[in-house]
């Protein structure tokens, strides 16, 4: 029997050699991180994604549940533009003594705080407690109602923000700041929100304050701010006991709703 060549013998072993290289290096997973980047693996989750819709986007006006505290019932309402809180206002309050200062004094603070936090996770206002304390339960069932107007939209089932984009530019959503008229008695200052059209929201930014008037102003301004939302004009009747507050509250008004018209 002829034997094999020494060559012949180490050339095979040697190309035998190579081919269980290649063969070993084309079953190794791919470890390069640009490779894994590439497969799918660094992309974000679908739930990173904003959501569309919603009650992010709903707009209208709640009123809260009406909340008892030691001195008198409060309750809030709220004006909510695309999802935010734009105005906030104390439809009831304690009233009656002490509780006339009080009221003028921590009212206004709370419903700026409100707007600013856009949540009922507001600080109580000094000398207050009672009172913040029923703004702030009322506040969180206005906000309860809105989410769930809000839902009511997502579902379909139709809301402010449609109509509103149906009705044209004329028909959206609007919050006027009126001129600050000057009275006998101090600086008066209205803003309105103004929807579809309508008054929906009327709040009064400054009023006459110090002494007898936290006591008129305490008095007068809800029923203003009321009588305003109501006709929807600023042909409203003056509160008796308040003439020159009134009447800078109208001139003010007038003036927000000029605004609007413009």
């Amino acid at each position: 029997m002829k034997k094999s060549h020494p060559v012949r013998r180490a050339v095979l072993a040697g190309a035998a050699t190579v081919s269980g290289i290649v063969l070993l290096l084309s079953l190794k997973p791919a470890s390069d991180p640009g490779a894994a980047s590439a497969a799918g693996g660094a992309a974000p989750p679908a739930a990173a994604e904003a959501p569309q819709g919603g009650r992010g986007a709903w707009t209208g006006t709640v009123t809260g549940d009406a909340a008892d505290t030691q001195y008198g019932p409060v309750q809030v309402r709220l004006t909510v533009s695309g999802g935010k809180v734009t105005a906030a206002e104390a439809v009831q309050a304690p009233k009656g003594g002490q509780s006339d200062q009080v009221t003028a004094d921590a009212v206004p603070k709370l419903n700026q705080a409100a707007v600013t936090a856009g949540t009922a996770d507001i600080d109580a206002v000094s000398g207050a407690t009672y009172t913040s304390a029923g703004y702030k339960q009322s506040l969180q069932s206005a906000l309860d109602k809105a989410a769930a107007a809000g839902s009511d939209d997502e579902t379909g089932a139709g809301g402010a923000g449609g109509a509103a984009e149906a009705g044209g530019a004329g028909q959206g959503t609007q919050v006027l700041t009126g001129d600050v008229t000057q009275t006998q008695y101090g600086p008066v200052q209205v803003r309105v929100t103004v929807s579809g059209g309508k008054i929906t929201n009327a709040e009064t930014l400054q009023a006459p304050k110090g002494g007898r008037s936290d006591q008129v102003t305490a008095d007068a301004v809800p029923k203003l701010n009321q009588a305003a939302v109501t006709a929807g004009t600023a042909d409203i009747d003056a509160v008796s006991g308040a003439t020159y507050t009134s009447a800078g509250y109208k001139q003010s008004l007038q003036s927000a709703l000029d605004k609007a018209g413009g």
